[in-house]
């Protein structure tokens, strides 16, 4: 008689996948200020990746109309959060889960977290500018602003929108936005294989990207690009 083969499971249970994040949290003060810091700088150059992949992409759609625009825009988009997670990026959006679980489960403390949460900001911020002024000057970003159609007209339209917005509506926005994140962080630490990672990364962030909410470091990278695309 054939032995049994073990059944290895490609997804963990909640509380493995838990444990996993805790992880992350504790591996992040583990390496220091710099690593954490150089971590979330390339970090900070993949969300402007994902996010210049959209808007090159839905910019370029001849009369869109804004839910196609939306859709287009919200598939490619998660393509950043996916760089991040299965090449050892960080990102501030995901630390908030992160750094708080380490703390709750006594693998560090709130002045560290908070600490580490401070770098990555930093970081992702950094970064964001720093693509943004160089997306510019490769021009990646030129628009038909006559036609209104291309990137830089997208971008603009796309800042436009956001600053009119009522400053308690976009915290709120910002929230809801975040705990799809850190659901997309969660799945990822929950899936032990590439497709799966995919899967649970791209549903939470196109569903945030098509419901219209504010993502705080993809805002830092649009923001600064809708300003100099305006210009």
């Amino acid at each position: 008689m054939a032995p049994a083969i073990p059944m290895v499971s490609i997804c963990l249970p909640p509380a493995d996948a838990y444990m996993a994040v805790v992880q992350k949290g504790e591996k992040t003060v583990a390496g220091g200020a710099l690593k954490c810091f150089h971590q979330a700088f390339v970090g900070g150059c993949y969300i402007g990746f994902g996010g210049l992949l959209s808007m090159v992409i839905g910019g370029q759609i001849p009369g869109a109309d804004p839910g196609t625009q939306k859709f287009v825009f919200a598939a490619l988009f998660p393509v950043n959060l996916l760089l991040i997670l299965l090449t050892g990026g960080s990102l501030y959006t995901g630390n908030t889960a992160a750094m708080p679980a380490a703390v709750f489960e006594g693998k560090t403390n709130w002045y560290q977290a908070l600490k580490y949460l401070a770098v990555s900001w930093v970081g992702n911020f950094t970064a964001c500018i720093v693509f943004a002024y160089l997306t510019d000057y490769a021009e990646l970003c030129s628009g038909n602003y006559a036609e209104k159609t291309g990137c830089g007209y997208l971008a603009m339209k796309v800042v436009q929108g956001k600053v009119s917005k009522d400053f308690g509506k976009a915290f709120v926005k910002g929230i809801m936005c975040n705990w799809m994140v850190c659901m997309a962080v969660f799945l990822s630490s929950q899936a032990q294989d590439m497709t799966g990672k995919m899967v649970g990364i791209w549903f939470p962030i196109s569903a945030f990207v098509a419901m219209g909410m504010e993502h705080s470091v993809a805002n830092m990278y649009m923001l600064p690009l809708g300003l100099i695309s305006g210009n």
